[in-house]
């Protein structure tokens, strides 16, 4: 592997620090580097050419942003978890050098997991489609009312939710907010998609588990704003009559991984507990 990106959390000092210590590692180690905030997509993707593999530097969130930056190259991401939970990462700080010379190796394994494509269609706008590894949330915006969302599946009819929102996740997401909001975890590799209302009021609580051809339409219906939520740094305010319509996308995030297929399993009461 020649050439490696490293994508860091610019808001803090350590991930800063950890960047520059990698980065003169991977260079004594024979590879072409280079590094720039994961907040500056464009600056990234402007040097991914040829690169063989990103690294992210952060937590949960530095990954979902590297996952916007390779989209849809292919080009694989391992996370070195500088962060809370790290449910997406692969390697801790202290052994990030230990490991990294076997990933340079050509050593590990690729872990591929699903994507959503949400299509959002607003009133006088053009469409506009966005890429999700964890999630798209259609939610209340900062009025604490609920909102009324038109939900259908394979354009039949499920019900309206009167609810704080809605949420639609991959394997991935089934970690993240969704799991806040009451949901089960889905194995990682799984293609299966999500379903479930937050805080719904005299709607159905229900959650759904659907194939991975299941397309839902998400409609608004609220007299004031709500909100379109991907991967919980892209939002986008939506107005009554606006609709949100997930699908799978064809296109899948890979990580390049150096544990066990197995370690998920093991370490997920750990991460849970946040240790």
């Amino acid at each position: 592997m020649k050439k490696v990106g490293i994508l860091y959390h610019p808001q803090k000092e350590t991930t800063r620090l950890k960047a520059r210590e990698l980065e003169d590692f991977l260079k004594s180690q024979g590879a072409s580097v280079w590094s720039c905030s994961a907040w500056e997509d464009e600056e990234a993707r402007a040097r991914l050419n040829g690169t063989g593999l990103v690294l992210a530097i952060g937590g949960d969130g530095t990954v979902l942003r590297a996952a916007q930056v390779v989209f849809p190259s292919g080009t694989p991401i391992t996370g070195i978890n500088m962060g809370m939970l790290g449910f997406t990462t692969e390697l801790s700080d202290k052994e990030a050098t230990a490991k990294l010379p076997s990933l340079l190796a050509g050593e590990g394994w690729i872990d591929e997991r699903a994507m959503l494509e949400v299509h959002l269609e607003s009133h006088g706008q053009p469409p506009r489609v966005y890429h999700a590894l964890n999630d798209a949330v259609v939610a209340r915006g900062a009025v604490a009312k609920v909102v009324y969302i038109e939900t259908r599946i394979d354009d039949q009819l499920l019900t309206t939710y009167k609810a704080d929102g809605v949420i639609l996740a991959t394997a991935t997401g089934s970690t993240g907010y969704a799991l806040a909001a009451g949901g089960p975890i889905l194995y990682p590799q799984s293609s299966d998609l999500l379903l479930l209302p937050v805080a719904p009021h005299l709607s159905p609580g229900y959650i759904m588990v659907l194939p991975p051809s299941a397309t839902v339409t998400l409609k608004v219906n609220t007299p004031q704003e709500a909100v379109l939520s991907v991967d919980g740094h892209v939002n986008v305010t939506l107005a009554s009559g606006d609709s949100v319509t997930v699908r799978h996308s064809p296109n899948k995030v890979r990580f390049l991984r150096i544990h066990p297929r197995g370690a998920f399993y093991s370490s997920l009461e750990r991460k849970l507990k946040g240790k």
